[in-house]
């Protein structure tokens, strides 16, 4: 496995080949989120799709599979995101997902407040030491994209494409605590983390609050 200062060389030379495309990634996540808060509808939810549809095939194919080649697992995980935004394509012809926030007041605030942590990524990683173009952002990062994908998701349920779910909720919960922070001192991907069980916990809700078919009501859909 990669020594700390060899995966954050890897980090920082990518980051340093994408600029300035990071920045505009954040800047149109921003904008994108906004619109979908604010006017939550067809035109919103199409452009959310397209905007996971091309950031999450950027993380598999530019940041894994050409910039990342020294990761540890690099066109597996490459390949993972490149389902992701797959599957995410597939929905904009199925309709399957509509994201709102919830109607409940407690999952709404925490909804919009875990996504002004994610948005604020750049920011936790400068407080942990961590600066251009070390800084992880949202859109060309896999890390602050899967939060934000899996909050998203919550926002869905229960119809949501169970594959990405699952995907997602693996990335979020397993790496931090046990790869990125120990080993390479990534302690901002204990947002994602946090995220993570946030995903877990709505998706469990889910299932409790979804009898079984032979209870005479229909199944959680996924």
């Amino acid at each position: 496995m990669l020594s700390a200062e060899e995966w954050w060389s890897i980090i920082e030379a990518y980051g340093s080949r994408i600029w300035p495309v990071s920045l505009i990634s954040w800047a149109v996540t921003v904008g994108v989120l906004f619109f979908l808060f604010v006017r939550p509808g067809t035109a919103s939810n199409l452009l959310m799709k397209i905007y996971l549809v091309f950031w999450f095939a950027w993380i598999g194919i530019v940041f894994f599979m050409i910039l990342g080649k020294g990761l540890v697992g690099n066109y597996i995980f490459g390949s993972l995101f490149i389902i992701v935004s797959i599957l995410f394509a597939a929905d904009i012809f199925r309709e399957k997902m509509q994201f709102r926030l919830p109607e409940l007041k407690w999952r709404r605030y925490v909804t919009l407040g875990l996504m002004l942590v994610v948005l604020c990524y750049p920011l936790f990683g400068m407080a942990f030491g961590h600066h251009f173009p070390r800084l992880i952002i949202p859109g060309t990062y896999p890390c602050p994209t899967t939060a934000i994908g899996l909050l998203l998701l919550t926002m869905a349920l229960p119809r949501v494409d169970k594959i990405v779910y699952i995907v997602l909720l693996f990335w979020a919960i397993v790496f931090p605590p046990f790869i990125q922070i120990p080993k390479y001192g990534v302690y901002e991907d204990g947002i994602m983390f946090l995220v993570g069980l946030y995903a877990l916990i709505m998706l469990g809700r889910e299932w409790k609050t979804h009898k079984a078919p032979n209870e005479d009501t229909q199944p959680m859909s996924w």
